[in-house]
């Protein structure tokens, strides 16, 4: 089914141009008021937002929307997106909003909607927005004496605080680690270092100072290397990168190199099932996750599911199927004891405790298998769906021929840019390096002919 307005993380595109812009974000709030107005309570709706320069206009016009479709809005300003899930049942709301584009830069931004069980909505309740946002705005508006109040509500950063705080086991302490945090300049700036420091570790923050446009800019989880210096030179025992809107982290360890999210997922897993907290007997992981995290999962007796991309969907599976740990390699880690949708600073403290446990280097601790090699490109495409081609379906057959059985090919759209992605991974790195760059190049050939 196509999609109007949502991809595989809520709405987003850049700012200032469809869909991201204030009429339409207006109309969300409207649309979503209306779904979710029932009863003659009064009904509220919680908006949270990392630090863009345009989440300032879709706050706006969000406020807007909601406050005639007659809810009452609690603006949380620059938070964490779990922190918005987290609050809005903590504050009994009827939805949670977050307006953040996560990874990507600052001129994008995007809407994150929460249902009141903090969790992301379903395929069905977007599909009955999108209908709704198109229908006549005029006709789901809320009488003038019902109209919504807006107000900005305090102490959310100190609750937020104290939640992460609580995921540590009661036993640990970071007391001696010195942790270097990269904020990426966004959502996480005060609410990291704050709680990294209360939990007693040394901190040193890093992209803690954003300034509007610099949000994701050379640092945080899609740019490690700033963590990498910084780890080196103050000598560090571990750093932790957070994205624009602290839900995914990965982990520098003390010797500068990067440790993704399926490594951490490894450790939490192998730890958990040793206290016996882990249920479901495995984790639930993407396509886009290695098969050396597969591979050691079931050497140590656990399974690994995979769902496709988007941590929506690695939650709904766990939510169907008893796991409460899961994620994606780009550091999205639920650890549903404790959240509803990933939590980088939950995440890295699970890490910290094993660490702290097991009294040895994070390079140690966080190594938990060999990766297989894994090649991912992507190619840019304009409109469409390539992979629609006759000419395409038939260089996957021959890839997919190729490569046999001992390895493994993943093409798919990207759900957040024009982008087409094509990963191969396999023991034979020559191999999967000359599939995917065949397959880029047909992929491009036919979107040049266009």
């Amino acid at each position: 089914m196509s999609r109007r307005y949502f991809g595989t993380d809520g709405i987003r595109g850049q700012a200032n141009k469809s869909p991201m812009t204030p009429d339409i974000a207006m109309r969300v709030g409207i649309a979503v008021g209306n779904l979710f107005r029932r009863g003659d309570h009064r009904h509220r709706v919680v908006i949270g937002k990392d630090t863009r320069l345009s989440g300032y206009m879709i706050e706006n016009a969000l406020v807007a929307g909601f406050t005639a479709a007659g809810l009452d809005v609690f603006l949380l300003g620059p938070i964490p997106t779990p922190a918005v899930a987290m609050l809005t049942r903590s504050l009994r709301a009827d939805i949670g909003v977050m307006i953040s584009a996560s990874h990507n830069p600052y001129q994008d931004n995007g809407i994150k909607l929460f249902g009141p069980d903090g969790f992301k909505l379903s395929d069905e309740l977007e599909s009955r927005i999108e209908d709704l946002l198109d229908d006549d705005i005029h006709l789901q508006l809320a009488r003038p004496d019902a109209i919504g109040r807006a107000k900005r509500i305090d102490g959310v950063h100190d609750r937020y605080i104290e939640f992460a705080k609580r995921t540590l086991p009661k036993d640990i302490t970071l007391a001696g680690l010195r942790v270097v945090v990269d904020c990426a300049n966004g959502a996480g700036y005060k609410v990291a270092p704050a709680a990294l420091w209360e939990l007693g570790a040394d901190v040193i923050a890093i992209g803690e100072e954003p300034n509007g446009t610099n949000i994701n800019l050379n640092c945080g989880s899609t740019h490690p290397v700033a963590l990498s210096r910084k780890v080196h030179e103050v000598r560090a025992d571990i750093g932790i990168a957070l994205d624009g809107d602290a839900d995914r982290v990965l982990i520098v360890d003390e010797n500068g190199s990067v440790i993704d999210g399926d490594q951490l997922m490894a450790v939490i897993a192998e730890s958990w099932a040793a206290d016996q907290m882990l249920r479901g007997d495995g984790i639930v992981a993407t396509v886009m996750s290695n098969l050396g995290l597969e591979r050691f999962l079931d050497d140590i007796g656990l399974s690994l599911a995979r769902t496709k991309v988007g941590d929506r969907y690695v939650v709904e599976h766990m939510r169907k199927n008893g796991f409460n740990v899961g994620g994606e390699q780009s550091g999205h880690i639920v650890l549903s004891d404790f959240a509803t949708t990933g939590d980088g600073l939950v995440a890295a403290l699970q890490v910290m405790a094993c660490v702290q446990r097991m009294g040895r280097p994070v390079s140690e601790v966080c190594r938990r298998f060999e990766p297989v090699p894994q090649v991912l490109k992507n190619v840019r495409h304009s409109g469409g769906n390539p992979l629609n081609d006759s000419r395409v379906k038939a260089a996957i057959t021959d890839a997919e021929s190729t490569l046999g059985n001992k390895a493994r090919l993943v093409i798919r759209p990207s759900g957040t840019e024009p982008l087409i992605r094509v990963m191969a991974e396999g023991d034979d790195r020559s191999q999967i390096e000359t599939v995917v760059d065949q397959l880029i190049s047909v992929i491009s050939a036919t979107r040049d002919a266009a």
